[in-house]
């Protein structure tokens, strides 16, 4: 078994701020035997407007976010994954929403760009979110290896579209890791049904660190970062503000579940 831990801030707009804090929480995660940690979405910044983290952008491989990220999971001999980032495109008034993956000697082993965008009018709200205006989508899904198993890399909307997560079983994916900054109204009615939809469908385990609390942009987002496991039971919650979940990754419950309870091996259909 290995002890995996989801972060859950409430970032604002200063970056060196918004790091101290996701450095003090790893930190007490480490604390407790964490080995896998993860960070939620736009854990650097949450900006007055979306288009604000365009000026933070970062070329991949360079910039003082990702060595934060690499230089952390260094330090604490952690795999660590890295919420999403501002990465630059093809587009110079864009942006990736990027998911950047270090293990444990601080190297990049992964990178994932977000692929579906909250382009939505929130039903009951007067919110509006065009994340198309200032993101490009990615391209491509991640399945990786790790020492913890085969990771499944998704980012918050990507929650939403379930034929890509039988993609990644696929390919073998035994744990879904979802950085997310889901808003307090669509969360409250959906965060915790899709996360644990996602678990039993696909028999995994399921990290999902999210943002949660009141951000100085007047957004509130929904927290509840959680960690579930292939049953669709959720192992820790953590509500609102900063702080984190951690529970035990078991691989070989997972193998048993599987077997004993073969729903993957039974699908009729597959996705294109």
């Amino acid at each position: 078994m290995i002890k995996c831990a989801a972060i859950q801030m409430a970032s604002g707009p200063n970056v060196s701020s918004n790091i101290l804090e996701a450095e003090k929480l790893i930190v007490e995660a480490v604390k407790i035997g964490a080995k896998l940690v993860a960070l939620p979405e736009n854990f650097a910044m949450m900006g007055d407007r979306e288009i604000d983290k365009v000026k933070i952008k970062e070329v991949d491989g360079s910039g003082p976010i990702q060595k934060f990220l690499s230089t952390t999971a260094k330090k604490y001999g952690v795999w660590l994954i890295g919420g999403t980032i501002p990465i630059a495109g093809d587009n110079a008034n864009k942006v990736r929403a990027a998911c950047v993956i270090y293990n444990g000697q601080g190297e990049q082993v992964a990178r994932y760009d977000k692929q579906h965008l909250f382009d939505v009018n929130v039903p009951g709200t007067d919110e509006v979110y065009r994340e198309s205006d200032s993101i490009e989508r990615g391209d491509h899904l991640l399945v990786l290896d790790s020492p913890f198993g085969k990771l499944g890399i998704a980012v918050c909307y990507d929650l939403r579209f379930p034929e890509y997560f039988r993609k990644m079983v696929a390919q073998g994916m035994e744990i879904l890791v979802i950085p997310s900054a889901f808003t307090a109204k669509t969360g409250s009615a959906h965060w915790e049904v899709l996360l644990r939809a996602r678990a039993i469908e696909n028999l995994c385990y399921v990290i999902a660190p999210n943002q949660g609390g009141f951000h100085l942009n007047g957004r509130k987002t929904y927290g509840h970062s959680m960690i579930v496991d292939p049953w669709g039971v959720v192992l820790d919650c953590y509500k609102t503000g900063a702080g984190f979940v951690a529970a035990d990754i078991d691989l070989e419950k997972l193998a048993k579940v599987r077997s004993a309870f073969p729903v993957l091996n039974h699908r009729r259909f597959n996705c294109d």
